[in-house]
């Protein structure tokens, strides 16, 4: 019997009875609750220092150990409301009707207590929790991109964050105006998204540097549309975009995602991240505005980079003639770029470059005049286009060597 005289059994099945209510939780989590309510009751008092202090700790526990904070509140206000009838001054209340107006007073003063103490407890352990989370998972990302040397470690990491390093994976890279934070609302529609697309991928979302990165398992080609797919659902509207956006989120002015190719293992993410970075710089070099920059579809690019000597070398044989038109190569590269963007059409490049068509055959033709190659010969179109394609990656001739000026 406790020390007001309620029994101990008593106690026992009123602290079953609200773990019952809660779901099936632990009795146990109630401690001495109910002891200590019947105590201020029968004191007619507020708890104590001690007692707030010591649910406070019950709540630290209860979220570390994963109970949802609604189940650990309705186990403590159930057992309350079930300790009600057996409190002595309630079962009294014939001989003492005051006290049992005194005695309500003080079960919902503590009940009120407790909750207030539970919750506090509860939530300072939450934030602690989601800190760690955040610092392991940026830890995490952090090495997984980088490199580390550890790869069994990284291996053992990847699983506890959903992700089976063994299989393909590929890096989408989004890079805006306005940085991504993890905890922001925008990162955390984003994983859902990822998360429940229909891409039968692992997945991890994640910001470094400010720029969003998903890491995703990439069986197919499949998988990655769903998975690019997925985001740009999500994405806010680019400028110019006028396609209608259902969803409001926070807006992150303009953005591009780079797209890296599939690759196996650890270090096949850091390739793939690495893929995805680089697709991100070329599209930035050639001027490309695309939503999505596909390291697929810019190998062609890699390859003309890949010996610099030869492609300053071709720059320098077919494009040097150039700088000696009238406002310089500038204008007249443009127009070849856009030439053959547009496939060889004249006025396609005419209404991309708000020129008249006659402009642009002049221009043209100036190339012909100074290069001797004409832009309308497939031999020569190889040629020049290749050498155009050359001075965008490399910045020609704004970035030309200054030994070579």
């Amino acid at each position: 019997m406790s020390e007001r005289g309620v029994p101990e059994d008593t106690l026992a099945a009123v602290a079953r009875g609200g773990a019952d209510d809660a779901g099936g939780l632990d009795p146990a989590l109630l401690g001495d609750f109910l002891s200590i309510v019947v105590d201020a009751v029968a004191a007619g008092r507020l708890l104590t220092r001690v007692d707030i202090s010591r649910f406070e700790g019950v709540g630290r526990d209860a979220a570390t150990q994963g109970v949802a904070l609604r189940a650990l509140l309705d186990l403590f206000l159930s057992a309350a409301w079930r300790l009600w009838e057996h409190l002595p001054e309630v079962m009294d209340a014939a001989e003492d009707p005051s006290g049992v107006v005194r005695a309500g007073q003080a079960v919902l003063r503590a009940a009120d207590d407790t909750v207030a103490a539970l919750t506090e407890g509860y939530q300072l352990a939450r934030r602690e929790l989601v800190r760690a989370e955040v610092s392991a998972r940026r830890e995490f990302i952090d090495d997984l991109l980088t490199g580390s040397r550890d790869v069994a470690g990284l291996i053992n990491r990847a699983a506890g964050f959903g992700l089976s390093l063994p299989g393909p994976h590929a890096v989408a890279l989004v890079r805006a105006d306005e940085p991504f934070a993890d905890q922001s609302a925008l990162t955390a529609l984003l994983e859902r998204a990822v998360l429940g697309s229909k891409a039968d991928a692992d997945a991890l979302v994640a910001t470094k540097d400010g720029q969003l990165v998903v890491v995703f398992a990439a069986p197919d080609r499949l998988a990655v549309n769903e998975v690019v797919d997925s985001l740009i659902a999500v994405l806010p509207a680019r400028p110019g975009d006028t396609s209608v956006h259902l969803r409001r989120v926070a807006r992150v002015g303009s953005w591009q995602m780079g797209v890296g190719r599939p690759h196996t293992g650890a270090a096949g993410v850091r390739a793939s991240y690495d893929d995805a970075r680089e697709a991100l710089e070329l599209g930035a070099r050639l001027g490309r505005d695309l939503a999505v920059l596909d390291a697929t579809e810019l190998l062609v690019y890699r390859v003309l980079l890949r010996d610099e000597p030869a492609m300053r070398e071709l720059i320098d044989a077919v494009l040097t003639p150039l700088l000696a038109a009238r406002g310089g190569a500038s204008p007249l590269l443009d127009t070849l770029f856009e030439y053959f963007s547009s496939g060889g059409n004249s006025a396609a490049t005419a209404r991309a470059m708000h020129l008249s068509v006659r402009a642009v055959t002049y221009r043209l033709a100036r190339v012909h005049t100074l290069t001797g190659h004409d832009p309308d010969d497939p031999i020569h179109r190889f040629t020049l286009q290749s050498a155009v394609i050359g001075a965008r990656l490399l910045g020609w001739p704004e970035a030309e060597p200054a030994s070579e000026r």
